[in-house]
């Protein structure tokens, strides 16, 4: 199954950041880029792949254990951003060096549980909200986006999330994710 480790942000979150990407379909070029869908957006921790069954159980145990080592840390939904002329986003503000750790924690959970990961870089906390494949200019969006600042939030867990590839053809279809276990940070719960 392919999995990644992430932090969700809670619904009212998520609201907030919608309201403000659905200002943005007036922008040149907005038809042309391939919008995330909400019940997708996520921050993505440690992208673990295509991972055996059989390394689950550790996989679980390592997760677990990197969650309940790490404080619950307040977070908030903050300005945008973009790599290349490819992918646009949100980023994050708040404890963001508690967040790089638990990113650290669940990509070494992952090689020590024996899924090969790909090469280390350098964690970047990002919601992604859109894709471009023919080189749109992403920057009247990121402008639009610099002003955002959402609603602060306690993040409470560390999820293992599912992402189920589309597999019918149908244009514009997007992935869907499932949550298949998720640890409370610090011990909580």
């Amino acid at each position: 199954m392919r999995l990644f480790a992430a932090v969700l942000p809670p619904p009212e979150q998520l609201t907030e950041i919608a309201r403000v990407v659905d200002r943005l379909d007036h922008l040149p070029g907005a038809e042309r880029l391939r919008w995330t869908s909400r019940p997708g957006w996520h921050f993505t921790l440690a992208f673990m792949g295509e991972v055996d069954e059989e390394l689950l159980p550790d996989l679980h145990e390592r997760l677990s254990r990197a969650a309940h080592r790490t404080p619950p840390f307040g977070l908030r939904l903050h300005g945008g951003g973009h790599f290349g002329r490819a992918v646009l986003w949100t980023g994050a503000a708040g404890d963001l060096d508690v967040m790089r750790l638990l990113a650290e924690r669940a990509d070494a959970a992952a090689r020590r549980a024996g899924v090969p990961m790909d090469e280390h870089r350098r964690y970047q906390a990002h919601l992604t909200i859109a894709r471009s494949r023919d080189g749109v200019d992403l920057r009247p969006f990121v402008d639009a986006l610099a002003s955002f600042e959402g609603t602060r939030w306690q993040v409470p867990e560390l999820a293992l999330v599912r992402s189920n590839l589309p597999g019918g053809g149908v244009p514009g279809e997007q992935p869907r994710y499932e949550t298949v276990a998720a640890w409370p940070l610090g011990g909580a719960g």
